[in-house]
């Protein structure tokens, strides 16, 4: 069935996934949302926050929501990619090398401190978050269908990191910061957890085979030309601005077009709003930013740079 014949079914069936992801990770609607937003589109997303903040429950609970496998992988300096994608071990009883897969091939895959992985274990990721997919000697092994991967990393926490390549972080969909809670939504987090954990509670609230299906219908949400334009227009402006020596990439606009279709019809809508656009700017095109020397050294942020691109970019108001 597709979203244009029937606009609110998106939003209907994804509202108990909201809800149940939302049980557990208290006060964070719009990082939940968001999170939806990645599922949907197809994407994976990025956290870069403090510890302790509920990174790893939101992808429990998100894994258990939808259904799907739950895998994860701790970062560390002696992390292997071998850790990550599996490798091929000795069966004697079959008297040959059989292969065992690694965490990697989970409907949703946490990468804990994913800055703490050398470059080689970080650059096994990025055949699996572009392709789908993972090459051990020479056979290609597709991963489960649908395939997230929330990485996380601490922004406080420099020695013994190795920071993220440009090309690693464009393949992200989101970077999402989720932020203490607030005094009220700490004391209901006391309240929750109190007995035991409600991440226990969570069950699948519809089957991979229709998520798979809401994913397609996301894709036939109406872009009119003139939003198409203005997406165009934001991320093309990130690269002629005085303060960025590298801005988004054409991957980034795509990015921000399919993410800019979920967020319509999680909010049940058959159709893409400019204010659609206008709210998944930062969380799609922040991290895709890289600032000159100079505007680093004066502190400016790559969100401040992201909200004169905003300013100065004409809304379609048709």
């Amino acid at each position: 069935m597709g979203i244009s014949a029937a606009p609110g079914i998106v939003a209907t069936e994804i509202a108990p996934i909201v809800r149940a992801v939302a049980s557990v990770v208290v006060g964070k609607n719009d990082a939940v949302e968001l999170t939806l937003v990645a599922v949907l589109a197809g994407g994976h997303i990025l956290i870069e926050d403090v510890p302790g903040i509920g990174k790893t429950t939101l992808a429990k609970a998100l894994a258990r929501a939808v259904g799907g496998s739950f895998g994860r992988v701790q970062c560390t300096p002696d992390l292997l990619p071998s850790d990550v994608t599996g490798v091929h071990v000795l069966d004697q009883r079959e008297g040959g090398f059989v292969f065992q897969p690694g965490p990697i091939f989970a409907n949703v895959l946490l990468v804990d401190e994913l800055n703490r992985a050398t470059p080689r274990t970080q650059a096994a990721l990025l055949e699996a978050m572009e392709e789908r997919q993972v090459t051990l000697e020479g056979t290609t092994r597709p991963l489960p269908h649908p395939f997230l991967v929330l990485a996380t990393q601490n922004p406080i926490e420099l020695e013994g990191t190795f920071p993220l390549p440009e090309a690693q972080l464009d393949r992200f969909l989101l970077r999402l910061r989720l932020g203490y809670p607030s005094e009220r939504e700490e004391d209901d987090l006391l309240l929750r957890f109190a007995a035991d954990s409600p991440l226990e509670r969570v069950t699948a609230a519809l089957s991979l085979e229709r998520l798979i299906e809401l994913m397609a219908a996301v894709r036939a949400v109406r872009i009119e030309p003139s939003v198409r334009g203005y997406i165009v227009a934001l991320v093309r402006a990130t690269r002629g601005h005085a303060s960025v020596r590298l801005g988004a990439s054409p991957r980034a606009t795509l990015a921000l077009y399919h993410a800019a279709q979920a967020l319509a019809a999680i909010r049940g809508r058959a159709y893409v709003l400019p204010d659609d656009v206008k709210y998944l700017a930062a969380p799609v095109l922040g991290h895709r930013l890289l600032l000159d020397s100079q505007a680093r050294l004066r502190g400016r942020s790559e969100l401040a740079v992201l909200d004169e691109v905003i300013d100065a970019t004409p809304v379609p108001v048709e």
